[in-house]
C-alpha cells in the first residue's frame, strides 16, 4: 500500500485501485444513508417475526432475538372467518391489482398515441381536460365515481374496484410525455416497411417507452395495492374484501381503546404480507424508474 497525494492506491491481485480519501467519505456517508433509510423495513421484518414476549418487552428491543413465524399463522387464523378464508382476501388484492395495472398502462399508452402521434382532431381540448383532472383530489372524485357504479349496477363486483380506475388523468400525461419524444421518423418508416398501427405501436412504441411503463406499473401498483378506501365505499360482503380493508379488522379495540394482545403478532406480520410485494417490485422495477427520472427533464 502506497499513499499518494490524492489518496490511497492498494495493489489487490497484482491489480491497482486507486481511491481518494473524499470519495472514501462520500461512500461511507452514502452507505450511512441508506442504512438509516433501511430502519423502517428491517424493524418491520423484525416485528413481524418477534415471539409475544419480545413485543411486549420494555425497552423494546430493535431486532429480534428468537424469531419465529407464529404470528404468520396467526394472522391466517385471525383474517379467517367461518365463510371467507385469509386466501380469499389475498386473490381479490392481486386479481383486482393486476387486472387495473395492465390496464390502465394499455389504455393510457394507446391514449397518448392517438393523441399525440395522430394529431386527432379536438387534441387542443382534450389534454387542458386532462391537466384540469390532475388538480382534483381522489378523495374529490369518490361520490360521482360512486354513482356512476351505482347507476352501471356493479356495485359489491369486481367491476367496481376496477372500472374506477382505468382510466388515470396522471397516467395519461405520464405516457404522453414520454411518447412525444419517439421520433416520428421511426414510425414513418415502420408504416413504409408494411407495419400497421397496430404492430408499430406494439413493436415501435411501447420498447422505447418501456421506462414510462415501468414506472407506471410500480405507481398504479402501490396505488392500489394499498387502497382501502374503494372496496369500503363499492364493496359491502365480507368476501369482496381486499387485504388492507380486512387488515383493519385485526386490531379492533376492546374497553378502554387498547388493541387486543393476542393479535399484535398478527397485525406486525399483515403488515409485512402487504408491504413486501411493493417492495418486491420495486426492486424489480428499479432501474427502468430510475430512467424515467433521468429522462422526466430532457425534451426531444
Amino acid at each position: 500500500m502506497s499513499v499518494v497525494r490524492t489518496g490511497i492506491r492498494i495493489s489487490i491481485l497484482n491489480k491497482k485501485i486507486g481511491f481518494s480519501f473524499k470519495w472514501f467519505l462520500l461512500y461511507v456517508l452514502m452507505i450511512g444513508l441508506v442504512v438509516f433509510t433501511a430502519l423502517p423495513l428491517i424493524y418491520l421484518v423484525s416485528t413481524a417475526l418477534k415471539p409475544m414476549d419480545e413485543l411486549f418487552i420494555f425497552p423494546p428491543r430493535f431486532l429480534v432475538r428468537k424469531p419465529t413465524l407464529s404470528n404468520f399463522s396467526d394472522l391466517v387464523v385471525a383474517m379467517s372467518g367461518s365463510t371467507v378464508p385469509f386466501l380469499r382476501y389475498v386473490f381479490n388484492s392481486v386479481f383486482t391489482t393486476v387486472i387495473i395495472v395492465v390496464i390502465t398502462v394499455i389504455i393510457s399508452a394507446m391514449g397518448a398515441y392517438g393523441l399525440v402521434k395522430h394529431k386527432s382532431p379536438g387534441m387542443g381540448v382534450i389534454f387542458p381536460i386532462v391537466i384540469a383532472a390532475l388538480m382534483f383530489s381522489t378523495h374529490i372524485t369518490q361520490i360521482p365515481n360512486y354513482l356512476v357504479v351505482n347507476g352501471l349496477g356493479i356495485v359489491n363486483t369486481y367491476w367496481a374496484l376496477i372500472v374506477p380506475k382505468l382510466a388515470v388523468a396522471y397516467n395519461f400525461f405520464l405516457m404522453k410525455q414520454f411518447i412525444e419524444q419517439t421520433p416520428n421518423e421511426l414510425l414513418h418508416a415502420a408504416r413504409i416497411d408494411g407495419a400497421g398501427e397496430w404492430v408499430t405501436f406494439w413493436r415501435i412504441v411501447m420498447p422505447s417507452i418501456k421506462p414510462a411503463w415501468a414506472t407506471l406499473t410500480v405507481l398504479s401498483f402501490v396505488l392500489n395495492w394499498n387502497d382501502f378506501i374503494s372496496p369500503l365505499i363499492f364493496t359491502s360482503s365480507e368476501a369482496m374484501k381486499t387485504l388492507p380493508l380486512a387488515m383493519q379488522t385485526i386490531g379492533q379495540s376492546i374497553g378502554g381503546g387498547q388493541v387486543v394482545v393476542a393479535r399484535a403478532g398478527a397485525v406486525a406480520a399483515c403488515t409485512l404480507v402487504i408491504t413486501a410485494p411493493t417492495v418486491i417490485l420495486f426492486m424489480i422495477m428499479q432501474t427502468r424508474v430510475m430512467e424515467t427520472m433521468v429522462h422526466s427533464g430532457i425534451k426531444a
